[in-house]
């Protein structure tokens, strides 16, 4: 950004020594004008950043101060006063008087017209964004004292109607719950910092989110990427568990094996988080991902077996092509996802049919962590329900898996004999699809049937399939932030079902050779500064 350079939600605006607060996409918009940029400026922390984040705000304040713009909606207004606050001393160190004056001039504006609008905000996390901007402008000026006790318990009012009773969230989206957490480790600490207690029921609820997330988190620290959530911008969820666990320590345990839809194998840092539920097709039709049964897999730092992601920001195909079963790692019948999806008046595309039964049972010993799921998302289609089993050694070095299709009822293989009569008793051509992180490096061996997979920090896991042929085909890893999807590969088997069961057993194991204990000192970034 001090080079004039601001990718913001995907898009690159090139703004030589000023903040530009003119964007194409709605997305950048609302982190131009939610002042998400500040948080990496102050940051940075030095003269030049804190010069342009200074110039920034004062340049937004005389072109939108007074109320009107696209950044005056609750939400944003919550955002861009939290930031404001959180950086005050930061923005005020070298300002000029009259300028300061302003400065705080437009935050009572904001707490004024947070007083009157935050209630108005949409239900979910543009609310609780609004209240606890709220609430920390109350807290920060004077003559507000009064204020604080009502927005507190506005804002435990907001996260009862969103959080459920385990913690999670109606849309299942890894993300939008971690940025609710966030938001709510804020309110907490803001109140622990003014001498004020925290209302029981925030901390409650942040202790169920607490234990959700941690369910939700890979090995690596990132979150498991579904339902439109990305992994989490770096070092989010750590601060803010650190936050939670100081202000409500007698709240840690083990975590529990499911949160949220999502059920979780962990073992010698290796985890599996699994989509264990029916998507979310009431509460996020429009960005729900047809990926019931998929799974992601991580091994120390290190992603192996991703989802490919959350295409939005790239327009509306790859949003498309992001959510269908085929761009997630799972079983999927050629040109069918798991779920349906149909135009709508409010959305172009949402989830209108899936599975309506999901099952989930663990099945863990002493030597390994299991879980044997199945959902019904095919029978109406085909005929065939899919089973999978995983099972994940209890040193983290082994993951079998077995998928299944079965046509059970009398019902089903009706409809099986059907499908197979238009195929002309070919079989129904189905593939499992396994893909890969970027910086997880394939290759063919064993004339086919196997492939080894490199990682940066010197594993290798070896992928086979009961001997059978397997392809490395181009796949994408779609990351918000990015201007481009970026290029990867994935592991497929193409199958044909032709009887009322096929199964096709699997395993990723680490290579012998490789060490149980890595010391994994290559940097994500390849310009950082070498760590001595």
């Amino acid at each position: 950004m001090i080079a004039g350079n601001f990718l913001l939600s995907g898009e690159l605006i090139e703004s030589p020594g000023k903040v530009p607060f003119s964007a194409r996409t709605p997305d950048a918009v609302d982190a131009l004008h939610g002042f998400d940029w500040l948080d990496h400026l102050a940051a940075v922390g030095d003269l030049e950043a804190r010069k342009l984040a200074q110039s920034g705000v004062m340049d937004w304040i005389a072109r939108f101060g007074r109320g009107a713009g696209p950044g005056w909606v609750p939400d944003l207004a919550g955002r861009r006063v939290i930031r404001w606050i959180a950086h005050a001393v930061f923005l005020m160190q070298g300002l000029a008087a009259p300028d300061q004056e302003r400065f705080l001039h437009s935050i009572a504006l904001h707490a004024d017209y947070l007083a009157r609008r935050a209630s108005r905000a949409s239900a979910g996390l543009p609310r609780i964004e609004a209240q606890v901007g709220l609430l920390y402008a109350s807290l920060s000026l004077e003559g507000l004292a009064g204020n604080v006790s009502w927005g507190a318990r506005h804002l435990v009012e907001c996260v009862k109607a969103v959080v459920q009773p385990d913690g999670g969230l109606r849309s299942r989206n890894p993300e939008d719950l971690l940025q609710v957490f966030e938001l709510l480790s804020w309110a907490a600490q803001a109140l622990e910092d003014a001498g004020l207690p925290s209302p029981p029921a925030l901390l409650d609820h942040l202790d169920k989110i607490a234990t959700a997330l941690r369910v939700l988190r890979h090995a690596d620290g990132g979150l498991a990427r579904f339902h439109g959530g990305g992994r989490g911008a770096e070092g989010v969820l750590a601060n803010a568990l650190a936050i939670h666990d100081r202000l409500s320590p007698s709240s840690l345990g083990p975590a529990p094996d499911m949160a949220m839809g999502f059920a979780r194998l962990a073992a010698g840092r290796c985890t599996v988080i699994i989509d264990a539920a029916a998507p979310p097709m009431q509460a996020a039709a429009g960005r729900a991902h047809a990926s019931t049964l998929a799974f992601e897999l991580t091994s120390n730092r290190r992603p192996v077996i991703v989802s490919s992601g959350d295409g939005r920001s790239f327009g509306p195909d790859w949003h498309r092509a992001s959510r269908a079963t085929a761009s997630h790692s799972s079983l999927a019948f050629e040109g069918y996802s798991s779920s349906r999806f149909a135009a709508t008046a409010k959305t172009r595309l949402a989830l209108a049919d899936g599975p309506r039964h999901v099952g989930v049972e663990f099945r863990h010993a002493p030597h390994a962590r299991a879980a044997a799921l199945s959902h019904d998302g095919y029978t109406s289609s085909h005929g065939l329900e899919h089973l999978r089993y995983l099972d994940l050694s209890a040193d983290g070095r082994v993951l079998t898996g077995g998928d299944t299709l079965v046509a059970t009822t009398k019902a089903e293989r009706q409809r099986f004999d059907q499908v197979m009569g238009r195929m002309g008793g070919a079989g129904l051509p189905f593939a499992l699809r396994f893909h890969l992180h970027p910086e997880a490096e394939p290759s063919l061996d064993m004339n086919g049937t196997a492939v080894s997979i490199a990682l940066r920090s010197g594993e290798i896991w070896v992928f086979r399939a009961d001997g059978r042929m397997l392809e490395l085909l181009p796949s994408v890893y779609l990351e918000k932030g990015r201007l481009k999807p970026r290029p990867t590969q994935q592991i497929v088997l193409s199958l044909r079902a032709a009887g009322y069961t096929t199964q096709i057993n699997w395993s990723m194991a680490k290579a012998q050779d490789t060490p149980t204990a890595l010391r994994d000192l290559v940097e994500d970034n390849p310009l950082a500064v070498p760590r001595l």
